[in-house]
């Protein structure tokens, strides 16, 4: 009875929603500066501790293993398949799961993992003759460092699914359009300061003091700042009353699940023979059953349902690279000579440069739609990226590893407007019941293209040869842009105002064309 009123009273509250969408409504409390302050402090930190690692752990595997990407590459597939793996059920235990232990779990998880995780690199680091005499602990340790990555990481998607496609589109809800862009842009702002900053500390320290002191201070950070950001994301849950009245609709519709499942038929098993029945169903039968009813596949189906499946996927595509600031690049700058220190600089330059996107995406996004924004976006980073082909035949000292990372710094622009016009789109148009379960799917689909390229740069893991890595990065990014372009048709059934173009407008051509309006 509990749950059949429980399941009423949400029926109740969607036909209010459905009734009410066409009605004049009172314009919700304006947000309190404080709280959105607070969310982006509280992320600010959470974010550092993730990109802090994410440069750092690249360094710390080429020390240990000199010469060689293997380590690196390891480190990098077991992260990124953890993730594709686990990505969609962090998604579903995110939707059915409360607000608060939502972030207990996250920020216990995320911060115990990446201090543990330091503990272990400081002992391999204190230990330089370990891996040939104790061979066995040399093992257990990177086994150790690696795991505690990669649990640490699943524990940052839950936070940024958390942060970036729930509380941020539930704060901005019946606010105007531009409040949402406007905190996206400051929120994947927060995120590229993080990975503008945390390098270059970082590979200062590395440069100035040592390996151990970074590792020190990353794990010393981690235990500090988990109590410091539960503090403010809590105060931000118990301040802000639309994310409260959103989880009370969370629980109230997974507690509901359960009473939509009470009226399916219960199959029957009647004996094979028996006129006009079914036999019963073998055993490999009903294991696929059962794995089409599980949580992962259900997530899928969810996501695959969505209108933005194909930029998603387009989107997902860019992670199957090695042209970015990431471990692979970092361990092959390092192998090649150049100091860390600028290696962290030129991190920092490149992420300066995505942090440009979030004050030029706002202004193209209103002039020209999320959608077309994407299209722009991504055909310049493309062409950014057409000097990292060319460094492959630029020889002369470490020219072609500074064009290397100028053409991967240039296409930072392109790279994160496309990704916030992605995710807006998923904000726009997936609805609030199914957006964790997307976002999980999305991060899944992303690792899986992830774990793809380290899994290509462990079968190709002299760095001699990482030219090989770039060609297949790059035609790889040519199919995500081919798939958005096709997508964009596929909506407006045109790619380019050809006739807006002022050089083309005087053509006698296209006067006689028929102008397709502001589509």
């Amino acid at each position: 009875m509990e749950n059949e009123t429980e399941a009423s009273v949400v029926q109740q509250e969607e036909q209010r929603e459905d009734q009410g969408q066409g009605q004049p409504q009172n314009p919700p409390p304006a947000l309190r500066r404080r709280f959105v302050i607070s969310l982006y402090v509280g992320y600010f930190l959470a974010r550092w501790s993730a990109r802090t690692w994410e440069f750092s752990v690249a360094l710390y595997m080429i020390y240990l293993w000199p010469n060689s990407l293997l380590l690196a590459a390891i480190y990098g597939a077991i992260e990124s398949g953890s993730t594709a793996i686990f990505g969609p059920i962090v998604g579903q235990w995110i939707e059915g799961m409360d607000y608060v232990k939502v972030l207990r779990l996250w920020l216990l998880c995320q911060n115990l993992s990446y201090t543990i995780a330091g503990g272990a690199v400081i002992k391999l680091l204190l230990s330089p003759n370990l891996k040939s005499n104790n061979s066995s602990v040399f093992a257990i340790l990177v086994a150790l460092t690696n795991v505690s990555g990669a649990i640490g990481m699943l524990s940052t998607l839950g936070g940024t699914i958390l942060i970036e496609r729930d509380w941020a589109v539930v704060m901005s809800e019946g606010h105007p359009p531009g409040v949402l862009t406007r905190m996206n842009s400051v929120i994947r702002g927060i995120d590229l300061s993080s990975k503008l900053l945390s390098p270059v500390i970082t590979g200062l320290i590395i440069s100035f003091v040592s390996l151990k002191a970074s590792a020190i201070t990353f794990a010393a950070w981690a235990t500090i700042t988990a109590w410091v950001e539960y503090w403010l994301f809590i105060s931000v849950y118990i301040g802000v009353p639309a994310i409260i009245r959103s989880n009370e609709r969370r629980i109230l519709r997974s507690r509901t699940k359960p009473v939509e499942g009470k009226d399916a038929a219960v199959p029957v098993c009647i004996e094979e023979g028996s006129q006009g029945n079914p036999p019963c169903r073998t055993g490999m039968l009903k294991i696929l059953d059962r794995i089409s009813e599980s949580s992962f596949v259900g997530a899928w189906r969810i996501y695959i349902n969505q209108e933005v499946v194909l930029p998603g996927v387009s989107l997902a595509l860019l992670f199957f690279t090695v042209l970015s600031f990431g471990t692979l690049m970092t361990a092959t700058l390092q192998w090649e000579g150049i100091p860390t220190y600028i290696i962290g600089i030129g991190r920092g330059i490149s992420a300066t440069v995505g942090l440009a996107a979030t004050v030029v995406y706002p202004l193209m996004q209103s002039r020209i739609s999320t959608l077309r924004t994407g299209l722009w976006s991504f055909w310049s980073q493309w062409s950014c990226l057409l000097v990292c082909v060319g460094s492959i035949w630029v020889k002369k000292d470490n020219i072609g590893s500074y064009m290397l990372m100028a053409g991967v710094a240039a296409s930072r622009l392109g790279l994160w407007m496309f990704d916030l016009a992605v995710i807006q789109q998923m904000q726009d148009l997936v609805s609030e019941s199914d957006r964790c379960v997307v976002g999980g799917v999305q991060n899944s689909l992303q690792s899986a293209l992830d774990l793809m390229a380290y899994l290509l740069g462990i079968i190709v893991s002299n760095p001699k040869d990482f030219w090989i890595l770039t060609i297949v990065s790059f035609s790889t990014v040519t199919l995500a842009g081919l798939i958005y372009t096709v997508h964009l048709y596929r909506i407006r059934n045109h790619i380019f105002h050809f006739e807006k173009i002022p050089l083309l407008n005087k053509c006698c051509l296209f006067r006689l064309l028929p102008s397709r309006g502001n589509m």
